[in-house]
């Protein structure tokens, strides 16, 4: 499992403080959720907190861009650090031009699915893709409680992938706590968000070690 803690949850004001922490702790990379207020009801970071992210540690930075036309944000955020971006299937006419491009800037390419979002919309581009994020809650803010038919949507991904001998690792965002994300690796999740689960007790070291100890 790599432990991806969410900025978004992070006290901004001591970012590089919470970022170590979190290292400490065991987290394989950083999550930064980009959010414009147009696709998702909130808005939050963007390229310049990706350039300070990158300053703060040598982690991979990986990108969830919840904007209405994400593929014109690849570039400005691949140059600010990003190692990966995800999305999102519902705002990207030209999905497939848009992961090429994002490969030929040097980052894997990732896709993200809603909660209602079915994976059938996944079926032509899942061969070109390195990661799938399926939110597991309702994107926009964090906090949020994790919906449980996710797990049913993890396994069925997870089988699919197998069935057809692919590549992409499933990424999941939304709800993670000490209590579920044993239940949610278990179903097939190998890169797990968390942002009040990192970040929110006061002690991120502390809290990604024991997000790591519960899937083991």
């Amino acid at each position: 499992m790599i432990l991806s803690p969410s900025i978004l949850a992070a006290d901004l004001g001591h970012l590089a403080e919470e970022i170590a922490a979190v290292e400490r702790g065991g987290a394989g990379e950083i999550h930064v959720d980009v959010m414009d207020g147009q696709f998702v009801p909130n808005l939050t970071l963007g390229p310049a907190v990706v350039k300070a992210v990158r300053r703060a540690t040598g982690l991979p930075i990986d990108v969830h861009l919840m904007v209405e036309r994400g593929d014109r944000y690849i570039d400005p955020f691949v140059d600010a650090g990003a190692r990966s971006l995800s999305l999102h299937v519902e705002t990207v006419p030209h999905l497939q031009r848009a992961v090429a491009h994002i490969a030929d800037r040097g980052a894997e390419a990732g896709v993200a699915l809603n909660p209602s979002t079915p994976l059938s919309a996944l079926e032509e581009i899942l061969p070109e893709v390195g990661r799938v994020l399926l939110m597991t809650v309702n994107p926009g803010f964090s906090g949020q409680v994790f919906l449980p038919s996710s797990l049913d949507k993890i396994r069925r991904l997870r089988e699919t992938i197998a069935a057809r001998g692919l590549k992409a690792r499933i990424q999941i965002d939304g709800g993670v706590t000490g209590e579920n994300v044993r239940a949610i690796t278990d179903a097939g999740a190998e890169i797990i968000v968390a942002g009040v689960g990192a970040f929110g007790g006061g002690n991120p070291e502390a809290a990604s070690r024991a997000l790591i100890e519960a899937c083991r």
